[in-house]
């Protein structure tokens, strides 16, 4: 082994080690800083857990933290939490930061199987232009490298890797199956073929949005198996391993749906599709899709996954072309999300990294003939791009502290009145107050909802609606300013008509149980 290769391989060391490290930089620090709802729900349904599991705790807690678990709904199976809820057992405390941990090495786990498929991506492209088998080797790791570093490093990448929620574990599987499906192409045999199908399986299984990359994958492959002819295709689909796979892939989603039941996903696909299908036909739909997902990954790395898709051939091509495909198609099932959650991405940042093997495969066929000063001129401009997302993720988390959250909620839970019910305009759908207050309440919608609601055309009367939700209630607590901001009619009913009960840092409570008139609107603030 030369020095060149021992150079890349222990560069392959390091871009692992620091991965991981980055995904543990301000472990302890509250799950605040990304997608908080998602975060916290998680963590009440794995305290839920832990406290049905702990031995020796107060019986009432107990039954307060199941009830909260319960009420959260379900919608995959809780593999994470359970993870975590088990961890906290062992270690004896229930550690939320303990789900970043177990995130970050299911992230790292995938970003084995993501170099293992780059490294034979770039092979399979540089064959054609590279002759030596030890230069298409070193080649080879080169491109897989790139393509590891931008899956590790990308920012969102770190921050929604690293946070509690499924969507982490799910990229995991996904990158397994797509690495054996590749081995199966290349060589089908069993052991690939049952890998790939479990792989596939616990993939849907840990989040159902993975079926449709994983059947975008699973069909373009098979096609390309074909040889796009009907002899090729008669053959292929008597393989008794291909039926085997796609047996063994949909096996864990559809026991779990029959343990489950059925009515969930038909609502869910009800609400989620059905119900917004009309965004497909709006030319703005797109363009919001296209800029949040170009912010996501950056725009320079989806012009080049774009060009990645246009310089493949053969196996690389289909491979890509399912991949993208599936996911598009995935779009048009869950159009909403598409513009307003990132989270919902995720997959694209381990789709666009094998997207650039083609490109870093193409240049460096093209560096290896020319002077050694371009190819150093690569290398330094990896390097500085890799600087920049290391340094565009480190600060925004040393800069941003939660640490006083739990703190600032059991205060405001001390200030609520226990001889009535309360309905909020609260944050993260009352899961703060869940989490670190162990304080449960209804909750009024926020302009999110009310705006989905407007899209789904399920638009409210304000009065009888406001009379509808405050029916039962005692009491209205107000802790997203922002919202009632943003609510002038609530904001107006609640001045005017209901006396204000307590009001301080961070917190507005009103009375409903006697309503009155103000006669000067202008109190309002």
């Amino acid at each position: 082994m030369n020095s060149r290769s021992n150079w890349l391989y222990l560069s392959i060391l390091l871009i692992f080690i620091a991965g991981f490290a980055l995904r543990l930089y301000d472990l302890t620090d509250q799950p605040i800083d990304f997608h908080p709802t998602r975060q916290l729900r998680g963590a009440i349904i794995a305290r839920g857990m832990y406290y049905e599991m702990l031995p020796n705790v107060d019986e009432s807690l107990r039954q307060k933290a199941v009830t909260f678990w319960r009420s959260t709904g379900q919608y995959e199976p809780s593999i994470l939490e359970r993870l975590a809820a088990i961890t906290y057992l062992l270690v004896g405390g229930e550690y939320i930061w303990i789900a970043r941990i177990i995130n970050a090495f299911f992230w790292i786990i995938g970003g084995m199987a993501l170099f293992a498929l780059a490294k034979r991506m770039a092979a399979a492209a540089l064959a054609r232009n590279i002759v030596s088998s030890s230069s298409i080797r070193q080649a080879a790791i080169v491109a897989a490298l790139v393509a590891l570093a931008y899956y590790l490093f990308l920012p969102f990448g770190v921050f929604a890797s690293r946070s509690f929620q499924p969507d982490p574990g799910m990229v995991m599987w996904l990158l397994l199956f797509s690495y054996f499906i590749y081995r199966w192409s290349e060589k089908p045999q069993w052991n690939w073929a049952v890998l790939a199908g479990i792989c596939g399986g616990m993939a849907i299984l840990t989040k159902a949005i993975a079926f449709y990359t994983i059947a975008g994958i699973g069909i373009s492959i098979f096609l390309y198996s074909t040889g796009f002819n009907r002899l090729g295709f008669l053959k292929s689909i008597k393989n008794p391993q291909l039926w085997s796979m796609a047996g063994i892939i949909i096996a864990p989603p559809v026991i779990y749906s029959i343990f489950l039941g059925s009515e969930r996903a038909a609502e869910y696909f009800q609400s989620w599709t059905l119900a917004l299908s009309h965004l497909l036909l709006e030319p703005w739909f797109y363009l919001r899709w296209t800029v949040l997902l170009q912010r996501l990954i950056t725009p320079a790395a989806l012009v080049l996954a774009a060009a990645g898709v246009f310089l493949s051939r053969s196996r690389n091509l289909a491979f890509l072309v399912g991949a993208w495909g599936g996911y598009i198609i995935y779009g048009f099932f869950f159009p909403y999300q598409m513009y307003s959650h990132n989270y919902y991405h995720l997959q694209v940042v381990a789709i666009s990294a094998l997207s650039l093997v083609p490109v870093t495969s193409w240049l460096y066929a093209k560096a290896a003939g020319s002077k050694p000063v371009w190819r150093y001129s690569l290398v330094g401009a990896a390097i500085l791009g890799l600087g920049y997302f290391i340094l565009a993720t480190a600060i925004p988390l040393r800069s941003q502290d939660y640490r006083n959250e739990p703190s600032y909620w059991q205060e405001i839970t001390s200030y609520l009145p226990e001889d009535g019910k309360i309905i909020a305009l609260t944050q993260d759908y009352g899961y703060r107050l869940m989490y670190y207050g162990w304080k449960k309440v209804s909750l009024w919608p926020n302009r999110g909802e009310q705006n989905l609601n407007s899209l789904r055309g399920s638009n409210k009367e304000f009065s009888s609606f406001f009379t509808r939700q405050t029916a039962d209630k005692s009491y209205f607590l107000i802790t997203s300013f922002r919202q009632f901001d943003d609510q002038p009619e609530l904001k107006q009913e609640l001045y005017e008509h209901y006396p204000i009960f307590a009001q301080g840092n961070g917190y507005l409570i009103f009375s409903l149980n006697e309503k009155h008139s103000v006669s000067d609107p202008a109190v309002l603030p």
